[in-house]
């Protein structure tokens, strides 16, 4: 920027002659002090002027700097104006008083600024490093303009003009600004620019690539879409032929299995029987790989559900003692079940899949054992949470066979109801059970322990072929424990012993203000309680754990327990003859130590005076000593074979006391009296397209006393349940040809609520109708199939409950009982 030239004015230019005498008047403000570029104002009063006077009187009353209208300076005769302020001699307050002020003032600093000077140096200021070159001119006449301030040199630089307007309207005036330079690139323009444009392109970029992005997640819902349909209909076929291989493999099954029933009941000698037998099992051993497989294949899709029913919990082991008995008696592998006496006696759960799950792992357990035991306990969750010591030790005095064990406290280690804080139980109000199974067997490899649960998986190749099996067992199991609400886990050690256990949640069973089926079947121990009644007797048996096992099963029959650990401390209770004891049981491992010892035992129970003497029984686990009665020669001495089960132990004891019902029905099956009581003259239709079948069906019936008629089609079945009739009860197959079972069922109950609704309203009379007002016959289907979805259609249609081919006597039980008292 230009400087403004400013020269000093000397004393030798100081004419005071030449100024004018300040007017008289009461106070004077002359100059005494001036830099020397002003220093010619030296001498000049300020309070001489009207407008120098009333700026600086205001600048004493206010105490703030006042500045003056622009007026031409002395001496360069250019445009100022001066800022003036007030000095006073002491300090005055804020809030001070314009008098207080005028009284203290001392005098006053101005400042005389030149406006052209500071408007240059304001423009270089904001031109930073750039010099502005401002131009003045008088362009009246266009052609020739007359600089009137700046430089005259041309620059090829932008500039901007601004038209200046001092009052003349004849006179034209512009001012012209340019820099000095040529301005530099803007830079930060450029950059700004390309930046936007970047920017713009990539949000163009991610705009388009979202539309594609959204365009292909559409295109890609609708073929899953496609597929899920597409899926759903292949699991729809998948059920679909799930149900009818089911009942194409079990219809002739069903024959095959109910005919070798049949045959077992006719005059057969020991190796024909025996022949029968062995393809029975057979069969029954393919009708449960089919179970197992069918059981698979809901869980993968999903449709494996539970019931809700009534059942007896020792009973349903009981049942699963029986259907193992056989095959550890001829191992020699000791099998027992303690059930807490804290669990309930009825529980609602289902018990068809606790039955699954139990004889999964005892099925396993029987496999791979060949020595020692097979124990499965029963206890309430809080038992064990509360003393977690229950019957936990591993040490070979404190286990039912002598051989070690897997700890059992490391199957369920993993489990979340042990791991939360305070042991809190999850699912208060419900009957939380935990059962361990243990066995003494090889064990399972540590190599092979983490894929134990995955289908189709087993310890080695050479197991399928030494074993048998399809490696789907536990898997099935770990999936019904977890609709169970429950929890499985395992403990194995090689060469020493597997222990699984498992958690499972039901619903207590003594609540009456539901109705729910009975599963109750085979629970004998209620009905002979009364005959041991009252009864005392003494175990001898010096392991804990295989005592509180025996103990367990006898006072299930309501007979008072003493056990003692040898032959003196049995001889001594007795002797006392504080209580009667009319039984003495003698676990077999006491009575082969030593013989003479235990002969002299019995000698002396005869010599004691105490009445007569006790009955001597002898628990033993061997399948030679159990075939007959007595042993080494000692009279007396019934031999009752293991494992311990209710109806067993009281057949036993029954037979040997003289009292209650003497009979020895074959484990597990219920005697033939009760079907027969139902069935005794019940007249049955039987509805099934396969002539096989018509025969099983019809024989297993008429073999408990039914009067049955036989119908090949539904139509037949139709007019023959035309109300009036005289059927007591329908089994009806459900795939037929020409009309199925459900739409055959749906029809003859319309009948019947015609037939109803038209007595009802008198259209007909209670005599032509054998004096029935409400006709409801009993219909049960025969399915081949166990898919949940034809139970819950068997329902829907108006059926009244099923039965699964072939004829279980337990089934054809639960369901008849619910119809015939």
């Amino acid at each position: 920027m230009d400087t403004l030239e400013q020269n000093p004015v000397h004393k030798d230019d100081y004419n005071p002659d030449l100024l004018e005498p300040s007017p008289i008047q009461e106070e004077y403000a002359p100059v005494i002090f001036a830099q020397d570029i002003i220093s010619h104002v030296v001498s000049i009063d300020m309070l001489s002027g009207k407008e120098d006077r009333e700026n600086v009187l205001h600048a004493r009353k206010s105490g703030k700097g006042v500045l003056t209208a622009p007026f031409r300076l002395l001496k360069t005769n250019r445009l100022g104006v001066i800022l003036t302020f007030a000095v006073y001699k002491v300090d005055l307050p804020s809030n001070a008083t314009p008098n207080e002020r005028i009284q203290a003032t001392d005098g006053y600093l101005g400042g005389v600024f030149d406006i052209e000077s500071l408007v240059e140096k304001l423009l270089q200021q904001l031109a930073s490093k750039q010099t502005i070159l401002v131009n003045v001119l008088d362009t009246t006449n266009q052609s020739c303009p007359i600089s009137m301030y700046g430089s005259n040199a041309s620059d090829d630089g932008l500039e901007h003009v601004s038209y200046l307007n001092f009052g003349d309207p004849f006179r034209k005036h512009e001012m012209r600004c340019r820099f000095k330079q040529k301005p530099p690139w803007p830079w930060l323009a450029i950059t700004t620019s390309i930046g936007i444009l970047v920017i713009a392109l990539l949000v163009g970029h991610i705009f388009h690539a979202t539309v594609n992005r959204i365009a292909k997640v559409e295109d890609d819902c609708h073929k899953m879409m496609e597929l899920k349909k597409q899926a759903e209909a292949a699991d729809v076929a998948k059920s679909q032929f799930l149900a009818t291989v089911s009942h194409e493999i079990r219809t002739p099954m069903n024959g095959v299995l109910g005919m070798l029933h049949m045959l077992m009941d006719t005059d057969l000698d020991v190796t024909q029987l025996d022949y029968v037998r062995t393809a029975q099992a057979s069969g029954k051993a393919l009708v449960a790989l089919i179970n197992e497989v069918l059981d698979q294949a809901k869980i993968e899709s999903g449709k494996l559900e539970l019931e809700e029913v009534q059942f007896d919990l020792r009973a349903v082991l009981d049942d699963v003692l029986s259907l193992f008995s056989g095959k550890s008696q001829d191992k020699g592998v000791e099998l027992a079940v303690y059930i807490s006496d804290r669990v309930p006696e009825m529980l609602i759960g289902d018990p068809g899949r606790f039955r699954q799950i139990i004889t999964n792992l005892m099925g396993n357990s029987i496999k791979f054992t060949e020595k020692g035991h097979i124990l499965v306990t029963v206890h309430l969750m809080e038992e064990v949470i509360d003393s977690i010591e229950v019957e936990t030790e591993s040490s070979s005095n404190n286990t039912l066979s002598g051989f070690p064990v897997a700890d059992r406290r490391q199957s369920w280690k993993g489990f979340r109801t042990f791991s939360q804080e305070g042991s809190s139980l999850p699912f208060s109000g419900s009957i939380n059970l935990i059962v361990s199974v243990e066995d003494t067997g090889e064990g399972i490899p540590l190599e092979a322990q983490s894929r134990v649960f995955t289908p189709f998986m087993q310890v080695g190749p050479s197991i399928s072929r030494t074993h048998g099996g399809t490696g789907i067992g536990l898997s099935i199991s770990k999936c019904l424990v977890g609709l169970m609400k429950g929890e499985i886990g395992f403990v194995s050690i090689p060469k020493i012993g597997s222990t699984f256990t498992f958690t499972a949640v039901f619903n207590s069973g003594c609540s009456s203000s539901k109705e729910y089926k009975s599963q109750q079947i085979n629970n004998q121990s209620n009905s002979v309680s009364s005959d041991f009644g009252g009864m005392r007797g003494l175990l001898v048996d010096p392991r804990a754990v295989r005592a509180k096992v025996s103990r367990y099963h006898i006072q299930r029959l309501g007979i008072h327990v003493e056990v003692v650990s040898d032959w003196k401390q049995g001889l001594s209770s007795i002797s006392r003859g504080n209580n009667a004891i009319h039984m003495v049981l003698i676990e077999q491992e006491v009575w082969d130590r030593d013989l003479n010892s235990s002969a002299l035992f019995i000698s002396n129970l005869e010599k004691i005076d105490h009445g007569p003497p006790p009955k001597v029984f002898l628990l033993s686990n061997s399948i030679s000593s159990s075939r007959g009665n007595t042993t080494s020669g000692v009279c007396n001495l019934t031999v009752v074979p293991k494992p311990l089960r209710a109806s067993m132990l009281a057949a036993s004891l029954q037979r040997a006391m003289g009292v209650g019902n003497k009979g020895n029905p074959r484990n597990g099956e219920l005697p033939s009296l009760s079907l027969q009581n139902l069935l005794l003259g019940r007249k049955i239709l039987i509805v099934d397209d396969n002539n096989v079948n018509l025969k099983v069906a019809a024989g297993a019936l008429k073999k408990y006393g039914a009067d049955v008629v036989s119908a090949a089609r539904g139509i037949e079945a139709i007019e023959l349940l035309r109300p009036p009739h005289q059927f007591d009860a329908c089994f009806m197959d459900i795939q037929m040809p020409e009309m199925d079972g459900f739409e055959a069922t749906r029809r003859i109950r319309d009948m019947e609520q015609n037939t109803n609704s038209r007595i009802q309203i008198g259209d007909s009379s209670l005599e032509t109708h054998c004096d029935v007002s409400n006709w409801h016959v009993p219909i049960l289907a025969m399915t081949a199939d166990v898919i949940q979805a034809t139970h819950e259609e068997c329902l829907r249609c108006g059926m009244d409950g099923y039965v699964s081919k072939p004829f279980e006597a337990e089934q054809l039980y639960r369901e008849v009982s619910r119809f015939f008292h």
